[in-house]
């Protein structure tokens, strides 16, 4: 099962500050809007999310369709096939993809220690 690019989307209490440890770190800006409160960052082949009052928890996210590079991909697994796979395995889902949809579509499991992992596809 190809799951697509990988990142970590940290749940940040002030994003400047975030922004500033992680770019002492080597990270940089490559996506996100500062007046909406999220980043993008990369370091090398690391990517890393940083979201202010987006959501609870940090997550661990996926986007099929993308390379590392958040390049699209000719040929992926889509969301809605992943989805049926994890079904058929009996993982629970806990927010599902409209599967008579094409396109963008997103769906999240927990694992079995309370972590939330988004498969976020934008293409």
């Amino acid at each position: 099962m190809e799951l697509g690019a990988f990142s970590v989307s940290l749940n940040v209490s002030d994003l400047k500050t975030s922004q500033s440890f992680y770019e002492n770190l080597g990270f940089n800006i490559v996506g996100g809007d500062a007046d909406q409160m999220w980043l993008i960052m990369r370091n090398h082949s690391t990517t890393i999310g940083l979201f202010q009052g987006m959501f609870e928890r940090n997550i661990l996210t996926f986007n099929p369709g993308w390379n590392a590079n958040n390049e699209s991909l000719d040929a992926f697994t889509d969301v809605r096939d992943i989805q049926r796979q994890l079904r058929t395995k009996g993982v629970a889902l806990e927010t599902e993809a409209d599967e008579s949809s094409t396109g963008p579509a997103s769906l999240v499991i927990v694992d079995p220690d309370g972590n939330p992992i988004l498969l976020d596809q934008h293409v």
